[in-house]
């Protein structure tokens, strides 16, 4: 992961955080195309309404066990989705082909613990406060 912090995919609307993506309506977040960075003037419009984090997703640098989601020595976030999406599809994670588009896969948490499988659920997770929820659904 180089020099640089290792990215939590799933973090909260806060000036410096990079705006990963928006949510759409069935659930499923569309990835920015480019890298942007969120600055207070975004923070303040997107308060607004519902909570950002159930419009948008963002990422902020690992704050690994100061996070109530760490686990032992991993993200359990991650973990959680994984299994449930194995349990609603008998063991293996669908979807796996080409990668979202993503600007923070080479720093990711996810990526660096789960691999390409992390990338094929990561658009079903929705960070909507205070604890990332995800929407299961199945290719039809």
């Amino acid at each position: 992961m180089g020099n640089q912090p290792v990215a939590c995919p799933s973090s909260r609307c806060q000036p410096g955080a990079v705006l990963l993506g928006i949510v759409l309506s069935d659930g499923r977040v569309a990835y920015a195309a480019e890298r942007v960075i969120v600055d207070e003037e975004f923070v303040t419009a997107s308060q607004e309404g519902r909570p950002p984090e159930s419009r948008f997703r963002f990422s902020s640098p690992c704050v690994r066990g100061a996070c109530r989601q760490w686990k032992g020595d991993r993200c359990g976030v991650i973990d959680e989705v994984l299994a449930a999406v194995r349990g609603h599809a008998g063991s293996h994670v669908p979807g796996l082909g080409e990668l979202p588009n993503c600007s923070i896969r080479p720093t990711c948490r996810w990526f660096a613990q789960a691999g390409a499988e992390a990338c094929a659920v990561c658009p079903r997770v929705i960070t909507d406060a205070p604890v990332p929820q995800m929407k299961v659904t199945t290719a039809s």
